[in-house]
């Protein structure tokens, strides 16, 4: 089913940020004009006919996957356009109106002339179908939108699928962090093989790098992180091979770099972990995740001694860190490693972004077990909401961390390495995120805080983007595209 949205080259100027770097943006509409059933929606948006010879391009392609919308009034309701994608090829529509059936074009002709059309069945049909034909670009990324719409939903009765929706949190979490979009991760398959990482069902962009998969193989990755020979190697532990699955992801003059690693059976893993570097400032952060139960009220785990020996192996990990020895170093506190007690809640949601839930640094855990507002009314201590005051959200810890106040000072990446065979050893499904830039030179610190504190810096690079793009109208457009 498909959404024509066609906007006015003022409103498309508005909007043009939330395009090129968010890849989303919202519309206000008509509740009247939404459509009844909740199926995913494939968006074209469109340069709005103001004339009869206006030859409204087709400039960007989506997908709605919330088609009823948010409402926000008695008669409108909000949509929210995801997964947006530049048009690879250029697409007129007005000469269009000649390809497509006869049955579709008045719909269509007025359709360019309103800000929201929904088309039927029958006409979205068509019109995707002369899309596709009009090259082999365009099909695959209607293709890709199309898989990416419905992804697969995880099922929390299966223990494969849990462990899959926390690496998955890790991952998202780290790419957060990296200010990669989340899209990046919307197109998903479940994996026929249930000890595989999250990141082995991914579905690649039709324009960028696909996944690389490893099971303790050479890695042929340039002068990348994971260039190691027998990376990882055979678990040192049980004599099972690793799974490792990598994906790079470049925005923005970013380089992130990503790898699932399980060493271990879906049956025996403990939990998952995110590491996330940044390579600039030699310097990581380790999130265990824990699961807490959905409901409201039940929110809390009791401790046990499985987790005060994770506690204690989480302390190994400080040790990584050395003394700041310059200003860029010095970070709030001394410990690198957090807790982070998470919960999935029942409704099952599109992409939701990193799973709610505290942030707990480690030597603030120890304390909190000594007080007597960790116990509970039965026995036992209790870990989770209504027995932790303090604690860091989403968004502030993502904050903290992205501008280098929390971690280790002083790390390798050969320690990193170390690090993940270790965890995933040791039972967790690591998810390493290695923040890079693309070329030399390597984005300072003092660069890194004024990028996340300028104010208006998004709407800045929109128009480097546009610039760069009109004066390399095929390399920018490509680029884009990768995003």
């Amino acid at each position: 089913m498909v959404y024509v949205v066609a906007l006015t080259g003022e409103e498309l100027d508005r909007i043009d940020t939330d395009l090129r770097i968010k890849q989303s943006f919202t519309k206000t509409v008509a509740v009247a004009s939404l459509p009844r059933d909740q199926s995913p929606r494939i968006t074209l948006l469109v340069t709005r006919a103001s004339a009869e010879n206006d030859q409204c391009p087709l400039l960007w392609l989506g997908v709605v996957r919330r088609p009823r919308g948010e409402k926000v009034a008695a008669v409108d309701a909000r949509i929210t356009v995801e997964l947006v994608r530049e048009c690879p090829v250029q697409v007129l529509m007005r000469p269009f109106l000649d390809e497509v059936p006869r049955r579709v074009r008045q719909t269509l002709v007025r359709a360019l002339s309103s800000e929201v059309t929904v088309l039927g069945e029958e006409e979205s049909e068509d019109v995707l179908e002369t899309l596709a034909g009009q090259h082999d670009l365009l099909r695959r990324t209607l293709d890709f939108l199309g898989q990416a719409a419905e992804p697969d939903p995880f099922d929390p009765r299966r223990a494969e699928d849990r462990s899959w929706q926390e690496q998955y949190d890790m991952t998202r979490l780290g790419l957060a962090i990296g200010n990669i979009p989340p899209s990046r991760l919307a197109a998903w398959r479940r994996p026929s093989d249930p000890n595989a990482p999250h990141l082995a069902g991914l579905i690649p962009e039709p324009f960028e790098q696909g996944l690389i998969e490893n099971d303790t193989r050479h890695i042929e990755f340039g002068a990348d992180v994971f260039t190691e020979a027998e990376w990882p190697p055979r678990s040192r532990t049980n004599g099972a091979s690793f799974r490792c699955d990598i994906q790079v992801f470049e925005h923005l003059g970013s380089r992130i770099e990503v790898a699932n690693i399980n060493a271990t059976p879906v049956e025996k893993r403990l939990g998952a972990d995110l590491i996330y570097y940044h390579e600039a400032t030699q310097s990581f952060i380790l999130v265990q995740a824990k699961r807490l139960p959905p409901a409201a009220g039940t929110r809390w785990m009791y401790v046990d001694d499985q987790l005060l020996g994770q506690l204690d192996r989480l302390d190994q990990v400080s040790a990584l860190s050395r003394s700041p020895q310059a200003p860029h170093e010095w970070r709030l506190g001394s410990d690198p490693c957090f807790v982070k007690l998470a919960y999935w809640p029942l409704e099952e949601t599109v992409d939701p972004g990193p799973a709610p839930g505290m942030y707990l640094p480690v030597p603030y855990v120890r304390l909190l077990l000594e007080d007597d507002a960790t116990q509970g009314p039965n026995g036992g201590t209790r870990l989770g909401y209504g027995y932790v005051d303090r604690y860091l959200g989403n968004t502030e810890f993502t904050a903290l961390v992205k501008n280098g106040l929390v971690g280790t000072v002083g790390t390798t990446l050969d320690e990193l390495r170390t690090l993940g065979i270790q965890r995933a050893e040791e039972g967790m499904s690591v998810s390493i995120v290695v923040d890079r830039a693309t070329a030399p030179p390597r984005e300072t610190v003092k660069e890194r805080h004024k990028r996340n504190h300028a104010r208006g810096y998004d709407k800045n690079l929109a128009t480097r983007m546009r610039r760069r793009q009109s004066r390399d109208p095929g390399t920018g457009q490509q680029s884009l595209f990768g995003l």
